[in-house]
């Protein structure tokens, strides 16, 4: 949903932004966690959750970039 009247564009800008804080965090919570324990396990299993939604923003980003060029500068 966009917000303040943003376009479409700026909207998966800000999911993209947002998506890297959550993934940076993430790998900061696998990382303080035990190796191996059952913990990091979910947490390493989120944080590939966190990453493929990261990479399937910014394919929204570059097709529609790919459709409007000119939005993009």
């Amino acid at each position: 949903m966009a917000h303040n009247g943003e376009t479409e564009i700026e909207m998966v800008q800000r999911h993209i932004r947002q998506g890297e804080e959550i993934v940076t965090s993430q790998r900061k919570i696998v990382a303080s966690l035990p190796p191996d324990s059952a913990l990091e396990k979910t947490a390493r299993q989120l944080l590939v959750q966190f990453e493929d939604a990261l990479e399937n923003h910014r394919a929204h980003l570059t097709r529609l970039l790919n459709q409007n060029p000119e939005a993009g500068l």
